[in-house]
């Protein structure tokens, strides 16, 4: 096996919005880690070992999930015990349903006020 020889650490996942704040407010609450970091156009939330970025950017365009003109990137796969518990939480602090494929998932879609996709996955 070819030994691996480590460039870099993940620091951080960044996410472009609009708002920083806003956007940083929904995900501290719908993953319960408190913001450790807060600028004019960059905000962190972190549970000490994963932090999640938000970086302010007034030309955002947010993907339109499913439509392949606008892709999605990337998304969050958010691990939930108990998704008819989960749902209605994440509805209150901003989440909007995206369709779900059909047929046996264990997962379903979202939007978050910025309109990134995101799972909810059990």
């Amino acid at each position: 096996m070819k030994e691996r020889i480590m460039i870099g650490r993940l620091s951080s996942v960044v996410l472009d919005c609009p708002d920083p704040h806003v956007l940083a407010g929904f995900y501290s609450e719908l993953l319960g880690m408190p913001i450790t970091s807060d600028d004019r156009d960059w905000v962190d939330i972190s549970d000490g070992v994963t932090t999640l970025s938000f970086q302010e950017a007034p030309d955002h365009v947010p993907p339109r999930w499913p439509d392949p003109a606008f892709p999605q990137q990337f998304h969050l796969d958010i691990t939930v015990d108990d998704i008819d518990e989960a749902e209605p939480k994440a509805l209150a602090l901003g989440a909007r349903p995206l369709p779900t494929p059909e047929g046996k998932v264990t997962f379903r879609v979202y939007a978050d006020p910025a309109g990134h996709p995101f799972c909810l996955c059990w």
